[in-house]
């Protein structure tokens, strides 16, 4: 099947157990960010015909991992600790759905960061997250995000 994508976006090389399952999952690395993108399918829909929610949290999730690694000097898995969510607006099967982050702090242990996920160009959710930055003898201390190529 091919996906209608946004130029600058390649294939998420991280397609692993859950992430392989729903996607495919799109990753555009620029200078000032990471963003993570998601083209609507039927899978990704609830009995109302639009995006469950539980795709946008999962979207929301990875952005914001994705998009604090990016913005930080930390190049290890990043496991969410907490996040909440605003569900802005309803999300039609077909729609691109994008990330984007900002980091808001990073101290020794933690990185506390917001991301919005629009879906064709405007605002569909809101979410902020705290993600644990492993110690390097922690089991996620050797997992990084796969680099574009």
């Amino acid at each position: 099947m091919t996906v209608n994508v946004p130029e600058g976006f390649k294939k998420f090389e991280g397609h692993v157990g859950f992430v392989e399952l729903t996607g495919p999952l799109w990753i555009n690395r620029t200078d000032d960010g990471a963003y993570l993108g998601l083209r609507v399918e039927d899978k990704h829909c609830n009995i109302g015909g639009i995006c469950h929610g539980g795709v946008l949290m999962y979207l929301a999730d990875m952005q914001l991992g994705v998009g604090a690694q990016a913005a930080s000097e930390v190049r290890k898995f990043l496991p969410t600790v907490q996040m909440s969510c605003d569900f802005v607006s309803p999300v039609s099967n077909g729609a691109w759905l994008e990330g984007r982050t900002q980091l808001i702090k990073q101290t020794r242990n933690l990185m506390f960061a917001t991301c919005i996920l629009t879906a064709d160009g405007k605002n569909a959710f809101s979410g902020s997250g705290i993600m644990k930055i492993p110690s390097d003898k922690g089991s996620y201390s050797d997992v990084a995000l796969p680099q574009q190529r």
